[in-house]
């Protein structure tokens, strides 16, 4: 959207509207303004203009009750005049944006510079002959072969650059086009109800058009902005626009206004639909975000680090454009592949922290990319030092000026094997390996349900220490089941025989449980055969209408006698009445009462019971605390919950006044108790165990009773009896962490959360206080990683502020789904388990290849340096040089970030986000094995000659062929680190280093295939590769000397890490630099943090829009000079809220994580 394609489409519609205003009662620009009013005031202006609601519908050519006609020519002059309910979404990211991305790593421009210097060199010729009195003999001059070749370096270099970038580039592009992919199957299966010639029907979101009349249900997320025509106890949140988190009340003559991104909390009823896609609430968000981001880039980007909260508040006017920027920000990313690799390219300093692996990697390839500089810079003023002096002192040579272009070559030659050097230091593969492997598990974890949204959650999951999940659809299956019943003085501890219960009992309840449910919840058959039968609605009435099939009864027939229209009045259920009722009228005329609900609510409504013969005996208190005890006490401790099934009639005169709740709805017969639970997954208990086992600690949180939630928590083992561990409700949780004031104090907090193991009766609130608790507290040396799992629209703050959300694929929400940086696509715990062997594996697989990595650096740079100082050239030529560095890498990277995770990944604890990248053992094995290898390399060096018997390569002079004795040092290097890579399979010590690698035929391939290149070079490879052939024996000793490298891999692992106390451990990241990063711009890096899931397919929803409609009131006001109030009206909420900012828990901060977390794309069906 940050091109033009909005404003286009706006204008356009400003067009159409001036042509066809006269079609329609009221234009477009009528219905926006309508739109922006609240409350009584558009009441007032509802009847000032259009006389009421009726008169709006007729104005817009529709019926309140059989809704449009629905004809296609209606349909589409309709879109034409009022626009599509569809916000066209951003262009996505060309794959050459990617590239270019890409190609903003440090370590690749170091290697870039390198490679054109290299590259420029290699064609310099100096004029002139050789001459022989400019100090020829000080040091070969690059024979031919290598003046030939020399363009072969800078090429390769260039050839292992654009390696990585089209790698990275491509692994982006691909995601962007699944997460799309996603995003499109989201919305077309996103449709809403609606009525169009008199008939109900489901229509996808994105036809939506101005004058249908929809209907809305507790659940829904509204698509449109539209004005509330009719209905019951409707009641909206609009935290997502407001921030406030009451619900508000909605109701014909109080308050009509239905505002897109808004949820339905309770009740039902109909809406007109006044303004769809772009002239939506939403939509004018979306074109401000699309105009505010153009402004932005133009910009410096320095308005955006104050702290948007108190600035805007402040400085309302000034700020105008900065502000909408600020605001707006988040969407700069929010487009092209969720890639990491582009958040650690933009310059601004309150990114949400990288990664902790890319914070350490990058923190280590700083550190060896300044230690080559050093050794590179050190061995070409060496070199040059060594030749003046040689030349000019020893020597005693003059100045010529015919020889200043032979001197300017041998320096030129010296800076080369500098430049050699650095390469050589600097590990190129490592962004490779990195990307490499995170590419590798995101596209394994699919398999294993995770769509992986973020690819650095994959690896922050490997470092969880805790994991906060929800009970219902995660640990449980979601699908309420009946599996206990009181029916006729009897406790059934299964669901009983239909033929054992009284037939009249049995009537009343099919009938009870048919008629006073939701008409929309149904049991359907399932979608694969052998699957559970599909439950749609509401779970807990499924549950109940999945008993009448149990008991051979079909609850469909009950409901075609008595259609939904036929219901005399229903009391729908909410949460302070925790009951449903429904009045039905009988043939006879008189009234029969069905109610259900919350054992403890209608129980303490009951003066009667049915008996073992299904007739009605009276029930006393005494009889009802007797049930208390023995039905549902024992129900509640198995962790059921209890729902009591009542009914009462009521005779036609005098009729009863329905409107008197508590008169109609008490005295009444109970018919049944039942316990309906929510079954554990059956491979849940098993992945829990796992989780405990690697150090994780489960923590259940739970809006269920507690006494449910203990008990499933039990069954699932997240905790066993007799252990000292905390289950609480919220309130108390509440009552716990706040002082006298009411703040929350982190030290409270500290003292619960290490204990706290179930959390009952909770509110999203309470989720993301805890989330943020942990992840805040420092209380153990290791700052906490937390993962959260949420389904539902107001988990969506909690998901963000987590180091790694995950969301419920099916029965997640769009909004959950946003937020999250997993989607869990099979809704299960286990796939957790999966996720945090796969993050662990990235860590190991990178910290293998690191250990390879930094060997083989170590030895190549030794041996250039040492050989360059002691006899004036690289024993290791540049070619072979690279073609150990690039080959070797970018194989190894591959072999070695492509090991498959074990089970024995999960038999130690997590990381941490401060442990050392190189642990001390890791450290151990590459100074081991660099000391084996530098020995016997140095002893080829010097004694090679003799011991082989052959020419001595050293000092040779000027264009002698390949020598055979550097040929074998050559070889024997390149053979030490194949074996050498089988070695770095195990960082921790293990003896085995074979164990599992035929598993992984990536890694078989490439050491043979390494293996036959190296034949090939080394006996064919000739002058470019500076190598002559080798005989039979010569081979034999190279691969023995290599197979050492095995046997000396045991050794170095037989000796105690513990003892080398002088091995320092690298790369990890410190507490004190994360803490600016992190802490100290909390709040703004809420926002940074949102950047990346504000995406562009969705319809974002914070409570910003009421910020920006007051800067755009603020500045009409400021252009007519009028009062300064009117646009601070709808501030002082917000305001109010700003107060505090350091709190930030407080709502404003919530409700801001929320909003920005709240995107919906319910009105964004369209795009894809």
């Amino acid at each position: 959207m940050g091109d033009m394609s909005n404003s286009d489409f706006y204008s356009k519609n400003q067009r159409n509207e001036a042509n066809h205003a006269a079609e329609f009662g009221c234009s477009l620009e009528e219905l926006r303004s309508l739109m922006e009013l609240r409350g009584t005031e558009a009441v007032v202006k509802i009847k000032e203009s259009f006389g009421d609601s009726e008169g709006l519908c007729r104005r817009l050519k529709t019926s309140p009750t059989e809704g449009l006609p629905g004809t296609l020519a209606d349909l589409d002059k309709r879109r034409l005049i009022f626009g599509k309910n569809f916000i066209p979404p951003k262009k996505p990211k060309t794959f050459l944006q990617l590239v270019w991305e890409a190609l903003q790593d440090v370590t690749l421009i170091i290697l870039e510079i390198a490679a054109i210097i290299s590259l420029g060199l290699s064609f310099y010729r100096p004029p002139g002959g050789e001459n022989e009195g400019c100090g020829g003999d000080a040091g070969g001059v690059e024979d031919e072969g290598e003046a030939e070749a020399g363009w072969i370096e800078g090429a390769a270099i260039l050839l292992s650059v654009v390696c990585v970038v089209l790698v990275t580039a491509f692994n982006d592009w691909s995601k962007e086009k699944q997460f799309r992919g996603l995003q499109s199957r989201i919305e077309q299966e996103q449709k809403f109800t609606v009525v169009r010639a008199g008939q109900v029907i489901q229509i996808p979101v994105a036809e939506l058009v101005v004058g249908d009349i929809a209907q809305v249900k507790y659940g829904d997320l509204l698509p449109t902005d539209g004005v509330f025509i009719q209905g019951n106890d409707l009641k909206i949140d609009e935290s997502s626009l407001t921030g406030e988190s009451d619900q508000v009340r909605k109701s014909v003559d109080k308050d009509p206004m239905l505002l897109s991104g808004t949820h339905v909390m309770e009740g039902s009823g109909r809406m007109l639909v006044t303004a769809v896609g772009v002239n939506s609430q939403t939509g004018i968000i979306f074109t401000l975000l699309g105009a505010s981001e153009n402004e932005d880039e133009k910009k410096d980007k320095k308005g955006k680090m104050q702290d948007g909260n108190v600035e805007i508040i402040q400085n309302k006017a000034k700020q105008q454009d900065g502000a909408a920027a600020m605001e707006m920000q988040p969407l700069k990313s929010a487009e092209g592949g969720d890639g990491e690799e582009k958040d650690k390219k933009k310059p601004n300093p309150h990114k949400k922290e990288k990664s902790v692996l890319q914070g350490k990697l990058t923190k280590l390839a700083v550190q060896i990319g300044k230690a080559g500089l050093v050794m590179s810079a050190i061995t070409v003023i060496i070199l040059v030092l060594y030749f003046a002096i040689d030349t000019f002192v020893v020597q005693k040579k003059q100045w010529l000026p015919e020889c200043t272009p032979i001197y300017i070559q041998y320096f030129v030659k010296f800076f080369i094997i500098g430049v050699t050097v650095l390469v050589v230091a600097v590990p190129e593969g490592l962004p490779l390996a990195v990307t490499i492997s995170l590419a590798y598990s995101v596209k394994k974890m699919m398999k294993d349900n995770n769509l992986v949204r973020h690819l650095d959650a994959c690896e922050t999951m490997g470092n969880a220490t805790a994991i906060c999940s929800d009970k219902t659809g995660t640990l449980t299956t979601n699908r309420m089941t009946v599996v206990q019943a009181h029916i006729g003085d009897v406790h059934y501890k299964e669901v009983p025989d239909p033929d054992a219960l009284p037939a009249k009992s049995l009537d009343f309840l099919v009938n009870a449980i048919s008629i006073n449910s939701a008409y929309t919840s149904k049991v359907l058959p399932a979608e694969q055969g052998g699957g559970l039968p599909r439950q749609v609605g509401n779970k807990t009435e499924c549950g109940l209408l999945g008993f009448v099939l149990d008991l051979k009864r079909d609850y469909q027939t009950v409901r075609n006698v008595i259609p939904e229209e036929k219901l005399y009045k229903v009391y729908t259920f909410n949460s302070v009445r925790k009951s449903m009722s429904t009045v039905v009228k009988l043939e006879d005329g008189n009234f029969r009462l069905y109610s259900k609900g919350a054992s403890e609510i209608i129980l303490k409504k009951c003066s009667k019971i049915l008996n073992g013969a299904g007739e009605p005996r009276l029930f006393k208190p005494r009889d009802r605390d007797e049930m208390v005890k023995k039905v549902i006490e024992p129900m509640a401790s198995d962790g059921l919950r209890t729902i009591c099934v009542a009914y009462r009639d009521f005779n036609q005169s005098p009729e009863p006044d329905w409107e008197s709740e508590n008169d109609i709805v008490t005295d009444l017969t109970c018919i049944t108790v039942v316990g309906i639970e929510d079954p554990v997954r059956p491979e849940v208990p098993d992945a829990i165990r796992k989780c405990q086992r690697a150090g994780i600690t489960v923590r259940m949180v739970t809006g269920d009773n507690i006494n449910t939630a203990r008990a499933i928590a039990i069954k699932c083992g997240i905790i066993q009896p007799g252990e000292d561990f905390l289950c609480i409700e919220g309130k108390e949780f509440n009552r716990r962490i706040r002082n006298e004031k009411g703040e929350i104090e982190q030290e409270r907090i500290d003292k619960i959360w290490p204990k706290l193991r179930v959390l009952a009766r909770s509110s999203p609130t309470d989720k993301h206080t805890l989330v943020k608790g942990i992840i805040d507290s420092t209380q153990l040396e290791q700052r906490q990683v937390v993962a959260v799992t949420g389904d539902g629209t107001n988990d969506g703050p909690a998901l963000k502020k987590a180091d790694v959300g995950f969301a419920m694929g099916i029965a997640g929400t769009d909004v959950a789904k946003e937020a999250s940086d997993i989607i869990l696509t099979d809704d299960n715990f286990s796939s957790i388990v999966k996720a945090v062997m796969w993050g662990r594996n990235v860590y190991d697989s990178i910290s293998k290849f690191l250990q390879f990595q930094l060997t083989v650096n170590v030895v190549a740079v030794i041996v250039a340096f040492t050989g360059a100082c002691i006899t004036q050239d690289s024993p290791l030529k540049a070619v072979q040089m690279l073609w150990v560095n690039l080959i070797m890498d970018t194989f190894a990277s591959l072999a070695l970030a492509t090991e498959p995770p074990t089970e024995s990944l999960l038999l130690r604890r997590p990381y941490g986000r401060n442990k050392p990248l190189i642990s001390r053992t890791m450290m151990k094995n590459i100074l081991g094995h660099g000391v084996y290898q530098l020995t016997l390399i140095f002893t080829l060096l010097f004694v090679g000659e003799e011991i082989f018997n052959i020419d001595s390569g050293r000092n040779a002079p000027l264009h002698s062929p390949p020598s055979e004795h550097y040929t074998i040092i050559f070889n024997t290097f390149v053979l030490m680190q194949l074996f050498n890579e089988i070695n770095a399979r195990k960082i921790h010590g293990e003896r085995n280093v074979f164990d599992g690698i035929f598993r992984n035929p990536i890694f078989c391939t490439i050491v043979l295939g390494t293996f036959a290149i190296q034949i090939v070079i080394v006996q064919f490879g000739g002058k470019p590769f500076s190598c002559a052939p080798l005989k039979l024996d010569q081979w034999m000793w190279c691969i023995f000397l290599g197979i050492g490298e095995l046997v000396w891999g045991q050794v170095i692992a037989s000796i105690p890490t513990s003892r080398l106390k002088f091995l320092k451990s690298a790369g990890h990241l410190t507490q004190k630099e994360e803490i600016p990063e992190e802490e100290l711009n909390e709040d703004v890096e809420e926002i940074d943090h949102a950047e990346r899931e504000l995406r562009r397919g969705q319809i974002l929803w914070f409570r910003g829009l009421n910020r920006i409609q007051t800067q755009i009131e603020v500045v009409n006001t400021f252009k007519s000079g009028a009062s300064f109030q009117g646009a601070l009206r709808r501030q002082s909420s917000t305001t109010s809220q700003n107060q505090d900012v350091t709190n930030i828990s407080s709502p404003s901060h919530v409700s801001l994580s929320n909003a920005l977390s709240s995107p919906t794309s319910t009105s964004a069906a369209g795009q894809g």
